[in-house]
């Protein structure tokens, strides 16, 4: 039988870099030592009073359609939420819940691209982008962030990458998988270019909660900005809700109509019941100050583990100031990121995902996602420090 087209665009490089962590969960299902590095899945359980409140709603017979956009009362909770973080003026017209931002990402690219549009890429950047965008016939153009400025904007990249065919330009702030965040001097360069180039704005804020220092910047709340951002959002990361699929766009109201229409035949509306745990999340003291403890866990064992690397020679990281990913430099081993996850899984049963499936500029990176307890933490480097022992050695030889 023939498929279509679109098939070929959700496969490939990006996808086939997942295949180290699908072997270590299929492994650690017979072999429980075995450490999973690879994926950004909270280890917290999500806090009690947001599942009590979805058993509520269920057992109250919240099983039934709800308005495609979403409700009321969460709709304008995220509205104020965003209004008072970045100072853009908006109403709950503004905002749309989808199933988890990597649906808002999706439907977005959907609305907002069509066939022989450009899009510029800040890369390192999210698996997902390169399908979500090629899905639409336009094309992705990577613009590699300064590696050797700790993946700071480059600036004169981003201006050269422009053509007469862009349309979009997309990023993460905090990124996955560095997490690096953009300052306010850099999202202005990028507004600027955006406002002189008619460009749509896709700003990916998924961790934007889960800051250990420094500032989070908005591009939507820059001046005349509003009308072209389009800004993402979900509660998977900071309230360990990755299952629960609950996201949102927030951008000018006649595209949220527009993609109101797409979700009526393509989601039809986030289930009630998740709705009313989304609104328990923002809004429960206890939900809030467990989202908080995450926080606090996450830079801990941030800081053990470079704490960890730093004893390395060979290995270098980009200390993230967000997120629940640290991005390590493999480069002086003499192997690239693919190989070396591949014998680092090999030898110790540890599975990292590398970071070739972000953007050829992260071809010698590893991504370690910190989201296993610390005894497992503290294996976990104990284990690295033996495999790096092999590559020490030669080097003194």
């Amino acid at each position: 039988m023939r498929y279509a087209p679109l098939t070929q665009a959700i496969q490939g490089e990006t996808v086939d870099a997942w295949d180290i962590h699908f072997k270590a969960t299929a492994l650690k299902e017979q072999d429980p030592s075995v450490i999973v590095l690879s994926i950004g899945d909270p280890d917290f359980d999500t806090p009690a009073p947001i599942v009590e409140s979805a058993v509520k709603s269920l057992r109250g017979g919240d099983t039934h359609y709800v308005d495609i956009e979403g409700r009321d009362h969460l709709r304008n909770k995220i509205a104020a939420d965003h209004q008072g973080r970045c100072g853009q003026q908006v109403t709950k017209d503004n905002v749309i819940l989808l199933a988890g931002a990597q649906n808002a990402l999706f439907a977005t690219s959907m609305c907002i691209l069509e066939a022989g549009d450009e899009v510029l890429v800040l890369q390192p950047n999210y698996v997902t982008y390169e399908a979500c965008i090629q899905l639409t016939g336009a094309k992705l153009v990577p613009v590699s962030m300064d590696v050797d400025h700790d993946f700071c904007l480059d600036e004169n990249a981003l201006l050269q990458a422009i053509t007469d065919k862009t349309k979009a330009i997309y990023f993460a702030t905090p990124s996955n998988p560095s997490g690096v965040m953009l300052t306010k001097s850099e999202l202005q360069f990028i507004a600027d270019l955006a406002i002189k180039h008619d460009l749509w704005v896709m700003s990916d804020e998924v961790y934007s909660h889960t800051i250990f220092e420094g500032e989070h910047v908005s591009i939507a709340g820059l001046d005349n900005m509003a009308e072209r951002t389009v800004t993402l959002n979900s509660l998977s990361k900071s309230h360990a809700m990755t299952g629960w699929r609950a996201g949102w766009a927030i951008g000018p109201t006649e595209l949220i109509c527009h993609l109101s229409n797409l979700s009526l035949c393509m989601l039809y509306g986030l289930p009630g019941f998740v709705q009313e745990a989304a609104y328990t999340a923002l809004t429960d003291p206890n939900a809030l100050a467990e989202a908080e403890q995450m926080r606090v866990t996450y830079q801990r064992r941030r800081d053990r583990l470079l704490s960890c690397f730093n004893q390395q020679p060979l290995l270098t990281c980009v200390p993230p100031k967000a997120s629940m990913f640290l991005l390590v430099n493999v480069s002086q081993t003499g192997l690239d990121g693919q190989a070396f996850a591949e014998m680092l899984f090999e030898q110790q049963k540890i599975g990292v995902l590398p970071a070739t499936a972000f953007g050829e500029c992260a071809a010698n990176y590893i991504r370690i996602s910190y989201v296993v307890d610390d005894k497992q933490l503290d294996d976990a480097c104990a284990r690295i420090e033996a495999f790096m022992a092999q590559f020490t050695q030669v080097s003194n030889e």
